[in-house]
């Protein structure tokens, strides 16, 4: 049994559990020193994306704390959580939780490329939302289901995300090489529960140990970019 699955919140979506409380007395294990909190380079392979609103698919570990970052980030409008990368039939979160489904806990991105670009949510990506040499695991979350990946929409971003990649690689900023996959999958909507969890949760404890530093880092790393109030799955702009 995950960490993440013990801390599912209790009674809510019609699941119960022991969730919080159990959660609650688990020891968290310290973020790498070389997760987020660091403003990486811009891209050099810009994306040339055409007029219109745009989607794109992160994975990072727990949906909650990549879903957190990127509600903020202006040119933004929407960001949901949910699993990428397997079928339709197993995308829910207990199956999910055994590792055994080849989803990947993932945040799919609505946005304005007028705002902000393909590249450019890349930076605030492997800045601040996760640590992207760790394999299959983020924190104190282990398992397949936590790895970090990128499921491109289109051939362009595909080209953006490899390039980005070996633009960090080689110049040398992770003391490991970026264990982040470009994978190809489709993405199912997490459960209700799920979504907005940071902004409803924020006195859980594994939102304010693992999560809530990464919000930290992205209104102190990219100021121009960060949105003081969050765009919500539960409450869409007009």
């Amino acid at each position: 049994m995950t960490t993440e699955r013990l801390r599912a919140p209790l009674l809510i979506g019609g699941l119960t559990g022991l969730a919080l409380l159990v959660g609650a007395a688990l020891p968290l294990a310290p973020a790498s020193a070389e997760e987020g909190g660091q403003r990486l380079p811009e891209a050099a392979m810009t994306a040339r994306e055409k007029p219109g609103l745009r989607t794109a698919t992160f994975a990072g570990g727990c949906f909650w704390g990549v879903q957190g970052v990127f509600q903020h980030v202006k040119g933004v409008k929407n960001a949901v959580s949910g699993y990428a990368g397997g079928s339709r039939a197993s995308a829910r979160y207990e199956e999910v939780g055994t590792g055994r489904t080849g989803h990947a806990e993932a945040v799919q991105v609505t946005y304005d490329p007028a705002v902000v670009r393909y590249d450019e949510l890349l930076q605030i990506f492997f800045s601040v939302a996760l640590d992207p040499t760790e394999v299959d695991r983020q924190g104190p979350d282990t398992g397949p289901q936590y790895r970090s990946a990128l499921f491109p929409a289109d051939a362009e971003q595909a080209a953006v995300a490899k390039a980005y990649i070996a633009q960090l690689d080689g110049a040398k900023i992770f003391s490991k090489p970026i264990a982040t996959r470009i994978e190809s999958g489709a993405f199912y909507p997490a459960e209700g529960y799920h979504q907005d969890y940071m902004t409803l949760h924020p006195t859980n404890s594994y939102i304010a140990v693992n999560d809530a530093p990464k919000l930290r880092d992205l209104k102190a790393l990219f100021p121009e970019r960060a949105n003081a109030q969050p765009v919500l799955v539960g409450r869409p702009p007009a």
